[in-house]
């Protein structure tokens, strides 16, 4: 493992531990060389989810992507970005159980939309109206008022 700071090759483990969500070991670890310390995460490697775009397309499944839609649509909430990784995570296992490895897109919308109607409204408003394509303030009011009631 290579050092952030200086580069050395030499760095000794201090702890580790699982991750909060249990899908990585979190290890803490310290340059032999620089004597700093840093983290790193060892996941287990996985088959890769493929998401069927609205059009037909394929594409692998690609967790920073959906992360940075999230950190936009929860934008001056107080959704905060652990609550967007363990959210993800729950998303990418929901999807994992599933009986296919190719999911439609609009099933990930839907999960996520799902979870987030649950802790926080606004930021699924924001994500609903990319997710759903809203055109005009009549598809945001639809959305209110199913919200509401």
């Amino acid at each position: 493992m290579h050092c952030p700071y200086c580069g050395s090759q030499e760095s000794e483990v201090v702890e580790t531990r699982d991750s909060e969500d249990l899908d990585a070991i979190r290890r803490r670890r310290s340059c032999q060389n620089c004597q700093r310390r840093f983290t790193t995460y060892e996941r287990i490697e996985t088959i890769n989810l493929i998401v069927i775009k609205k059009d037909g397309k394929r594409e692998q499944f690609n967790r920073e992507k959906l992360k940075a839609g999230l950190i936009s649509a929860c934008e001056k909430t107080t959704v905060s970005v652990d609550a967007i990784d363990k959210m993800i995570t729950e998303v990418i296992h929901e999807l994992r159980g599933g009986e296919s490895m190719e999911v439609p897109s609009e099933r990930v919308g839907q999960l996520i939309s799902d979870h987030l109607k649950k802790i926080n409204k606004i930021a699924y408003i924001r994500f609903s109206s990319v997710f759903k394509h809203f055109v005009d303030v009549e598809d945001f009011e639809k959305e209110v008022k199913k919200l509401i009631q």
